[in-house]
């Protein structure tokens, strides 16, 4: 084949490729409900959602449960992340603290975040402070751990090499050597646990807290299963735009990187 016809070739389109992928994945959908291969009770087709996702908008629902659930994901987010960071770096750089925690670590870290819930409801009752509680523990794990790694993967000749031009504190080293050589695997962390705060705010929110989870519930509970789609979509709509944005802010912070 020449190379001119590899060139005209779908393949070689990757945008073209995954819009054929995307419109077959829902032709195959459709034609699930369509040819009567399952009901749309259960499954409703591609083609319902945008009447559903107008019905939840005109009454003024859409937007109230986003904003509910933004607020849950937000605090937990920003509280699980600066808790798991900051424990992370203590502990990656103290062997004394990290033998302190350590079988306090393997005692809570295989309790899931589910698990937590009905502590939550204990402490907060059922209030947003119940769910932001639920979301920090899901991500306070995976910036705890990407964080020790990160700091305990710094090369030590750096640490060296800054004692020797006489960085010699503990603080001093923080700032100008570890922070900045552990950032992008930080950050990683922090990327990985923007996704795991979306789920957790479905399952804190499913105990009656008003938000994506909540509205889930319901229209599950009264068979609208159109509805449950078109806040599934809409969550992931929203980890998108979150994502794409942490994303430019990732490259701002590590532009000093080649």
């Amino acid at each position: 084949m020449s190379k001119g016809q590899r060139g005209g070739s779908l393949a070689d389109r990757p945008i073209l490729l995954a819009i054929a992928g995307l419109l077959g994945f829902l032709g195959l959908w459709e034609g699930v409900t369509r040819f009567g291969l399952m009901s749309p009770i259960f499954l409703p087709p591609p083609s319902s959602l945008p009447q559903a996702f107008w019905r939840e908008v005109s009454s003024g629902i859409w937007l109230d449960r986003i904003g509910q659930s933004l607020d849950h994901y937000l605090m937990g987010l920003i509280l699980g992340s600066l808790l798991g960071i900051g424990l992370g770096i203590v502990t990656g750089m103290s062997r004394t603290v990290e033998g302190l925690t350590a079988w306090v670590i393997r005692v809570l870290r295989p309790i899931p975040g589910l698990a937590w819930v009905p502590f939550a409801i204990l402490w907060f009752q059922i209030s947003p402070a119940a769910a932001t509680f639920i979301v920090g523990v899901g991500v306070f794990w995976i910036n705890y751990f990407t964080t020790l790694a990160a700091v305990q993967g710094v090369d030590g000749d750096l640490i060296e090499l800054a004692e020797s031009f006489g960085y010699r504190s503990r603080l001093v080293k923080l700032v100008k050597v570890v922070l900045p050589a552990s950032t992008p695997g930080i950050l990683a962390g922090v990327r990985t646990g923007l996704g795991q705060a979306w789920m957790s705010v479905v399952a804190a929110e499913l105990f009656g807290v008003a938000g994506l989870g909540q509205r889930m519930n319901e229209a599950a509970t009264l068979l609208a299963s159109d509805i449950v789609v078109v806040y599934m979509l809409t969550m992931a709509l929203l980890y998108g735009l979150v994502d794409a944005a942490f994303v430019l802010l990732r490259n701002w912070l590590l532009r000093w990187r080649p």
